[in-house]
């Protein structure tokens, strides 16, 4: 235990490095699976069929092994940041889309006739009720996405991407047990604060809708 808090302080700037990058590396993947997800339960709501297409897409994406996308992206984008960029959207796409789809075609009808009773075009109905309601369900598949993001970034180091990788790898590498748990620890701790941070947003929101509905 000594040898491992020595190497920890040791090499502390490292492992603050790694960490930032692997924070980095995980958010922007997590943010660009929200950016094309979010959008594709929208207009799956509004075109149904459309969203039998996203979901079985999305569940395509989702049996790709993240190490297999990382080498086909090796060719169109090389090593390093870009393809283990793609391969962590790629999966949070999944989650954050079926979290968000489920939750708006599991709405009561009776809100939507409620909303056109009161004049509201299918747009504003979406805008301003269903989705707003939908949100809990929607921060809970991001909350699975980003979680699964922080623990897939560390596969990053086989492409040169960086991140906590690094060490396990080297760990592994040179059989030194501190230098790997100097990696695996800190990528754990972070998982952790991810699933306890965006829990506590999901419990809020859920909170504040159902002191909101009727």
């Amino acid at each position: 235990m000594s040898s491992f808090l020595d190497f920890m302080v040791d090499n502390s700037d490292q492992i603050w490095l790694l960490l930032k990058q692997h924070i980095v590396l995980s958010a922007s993947g997590t943010a660009l699976g929200l950016a094309v997800a979010f959008p594709m339960a929208i207009l799956a709501a509004l075109m149904p069929r459309l969203g039998q297409g996203f979901s079985a897409a999305a569940n395509i994406a989702q049996t790709i092994p993240s190490f297999a996308v990382l080498g086909l992206a090796i060719p169109l984008l090389g090593i390093g940041f870009a393809p283990a960029l793609l391969a962590l959207s790629l999966r949070a796409l999944l989650p954050i889309y079926l979290n968000a789809h489920v939750a708006l075609q599991g709405l009561d009808p009776a809100l939507r006739e409620a909303a056109k009773g009161i004049g509201m075009t299918r747009w504003q109905s979406l805008v301003m009720v269903e989705l707003p309601l939908s949100l809990p369900a929607t921060i809970g598949g991001l909350r699975t996405a980003a979680v699964e993001s922080v623990g897939i970034a560390t596969l990053a180091a086989f492409i040169g991407g960086g991140g906590l990788g690094d060490l396990i790898l080297q760990g592994i590498a040179l059989r030194d047990t501190d230098r790997l748990l100097a990696g695996a620890i800190p990528a754990a701790g972070l998982a952790i604060c991810v699933e306890l941070s965006l829990a506590r947003v999901q419990r809020a929101l859920t909170t504040v809708m159902a002191v909101g509905r009727p």
